[in-house]
């Protein structure tokens, strides 16, 4: 079985490469339970989870050398919904719905180069990050058929992590980075400028489908190896 719009043509951003990169990729899940044992099912370590105090939403995370999958989940309504993070539209895109897009993209400064947030973007000061830290978030927060856009200008690689913030990095079926990421959604081919600026470079790949899915290749898909997770995952794997 293969992803949704798989085959079609590959929308891309311009052709200007951008001192950005893809720290991790959220997937908003109904189940972390389910979705979280799919993972492991297949060959993957699980690293820790975590609950953004303040923000009403938790996740359970996979880590890479250069970046991780995270189940994202809405764990207080109240909180989520409340006038400090309802701008977000975390509780929206949990929610679900018609043409409401499951999933969202981090970014990060690559390779310590400088680098401004490589969209249009608002400031976003959730209660969990230290003081003085925030979260760019991308203008097309309210474009809900689109995936949520956000930039970390902190945020260092996975296998850069040192001490207590180390993860687990080392996959049964030996995945090491994340080298492809593919998103095939509903009316991708008309997309808001801050979509198409983070796909710039080739970061993302955009296809046209008739529902969601994500397709992630790890180590250029040498082992010629491929898995869909659904129905406990809108994803596949490539390794």
């Amino acid at each position: 079985m293969e992803i949704p719009g798989k085959g079609g043509p590959i929308l891309r951003g311009g052709a200007k490469t951008m001192p950005a990169e893809v720290d991790h990729i959220i997937i908003f899940v109904a189940d972390p339970e389910r979705a979280a044992t799919k993972l492991r099912s297949i060959g993957f370590t699980e690293g820790s989870a975590n609950l953004h105090s303040g923000q009403g939403t938790a996740c359970r995370r996979f880590f890479f050398r250069n970046a991780y999958i995270e189940l994202l989940w809405v764990s207080d309504e109240a909180v989520a919904r409340s006038e400090g993070v309802k701008a977000t539209r975390l509780w929206e895109r949990w929610v679900g719905g018609d043409g409401v897009c499951p999933f969202g993209f981090a970014f990060r400064p690559r390779g310590g180069e400088a680098c401004t947030v490589p969209f249009e973007s608002w400031d976003y000061r959730p209660e969990y990050l230290p003081r003085g830290l925030g979260i760019a978030m991308a203008t097309n927060t309210d474009v809900l058929n689109e995936p949520m856009l956000i930039y970390l200008s902190f945020a260092v690689r996975p296998d850069a992590q040192a001490g207590a913030k180390r993860q687990p990095l080392d996959h049964a079926i030996g995945a090491g980075e994340i080298t492809r990421v593919e998103i095939a959604g509903v009316q991708l081919n008309g997309v808001s400028e801050p979509l198409r600026a983070a796909s710039e470079g080739g970061r993302l790949q955009l296809r046209e489908a008739i529902e969601y899915g994500i397709e992630i290749g790890f180590d250029g898909e040498i082992q010629g190896r491929w898995e869909d997770l659904r129905p406990e995952l809108p994803l596949a794997l490539a390794w």
